[in-house]
């Protein structure tokens, strides 16, 4: 049995054209991997927004959480963490789907290979802006105060913030491409548990919407990338962890 990795999925996605073809290529995949995956990790943003009401969750995503729900009645343990774009994970998806929601990096051990995983984001010495909205976000008086919001107009807030973010990252070509072993800040966090006397043999992250390994010696870190270019994923057999890549004969961003 294997364990599968995905990250940056982004159901949802405004920039997106055909969202429900994006949804089935997804969920195409959970299909294909439920023969012989023994538990699943998606590594945040899985939607491009999340925000549970107490009786109101957003519109769509029936086929994906159809899905979720598929496979964890089959026994498939199934791990969902909040990235940026979906922080606002309550208890829906635990309740309604089966899944075991991570608001932290997780670690875990597994056929004697011991694993870091998280979506990858604020893992930097810097960032103090993001940081601090990250803060904002996470905060209960926040929360509160966006709940009082119509979801038709905290939904529109959302997709329209997402939509200004990603041209801005569409036009900053650093975004999406290998910074080096010495700036990115998923190595150097990496590096830096390795430092602390951390026994981790892979560091597994998304967030940065790169495709990439990275050689520590003893231990290896894993961006896997997303699925909006890439369409890539990792899976772990036991031995060894690698990332592949689905095969699809769509463009769905430009």
């Amino acid at each position: 049995m294997k364990i599968y990795f995905a990250s940056d999925v982004h159901l949802g996605a405004p920039a997106v054209k055909d969202k429900r073809r994006h949804e089935s290529i997804f969920v195409e995949w959970l299909d294909e991997i439920k023969a012989d995956a023994d538990e699943v990790y998606l590594l945040g943003d899985i939607f491009d927004y999340w925000y549970e009401y107490s009786s109101v969750v957003p519109r769509g995503f029936a086929r994906f959480l159809g899905k979720l729900c598929e496979l964890t009645d089959k026994g498939i343990k199934v791990h969902i963490f909040t990235g940026n774009h979906d922080v606002w994970m309550f208890s829906y998806l635990q309740e309604e789907c089966g899944v075991e929601v991570h608001t932290r990096p997780y670690e875990f051990e597994s056929c004697g290979k011991h694993f870091h995983v998280g979506h990858g984001d604020g893992l930097g010495k810097g960032e103090h802006g993001y940081r601090f909205m990250k803060r904002v976000f996470e905060s209960r008086v926040a929360q509160f105060l966006y709940s009082l919001l119509h979801p038709t107009i905290a939904t529109w807030f959302a997709r329209t913030w997402s939509r200004k973010s990603r041209k801005h990252n569409n036009r900053n070509t650093k975004m999406h491409s290998y910074l080096g072993d010495d700036k990115e800040y998923q190595v150097l966090f990496a590096k830096e548990q390795l430092k602390k006397g951390a026994q981790i043999d892979y560091f597994i992250f998304g967030h940065r919407h790169v495709v990439h390994e990275c050689d520590l010696g003893t231990s290896r870190v894993l961006m896997i990338g997303d699925w909006l270019w890439n369409f890539s994923y990792a899976v772990f057999d036991g031995n060894e962890t690698v990332i592949k890549r689905k095969e699809v004969n769509i463009k769905l961003m430009d």
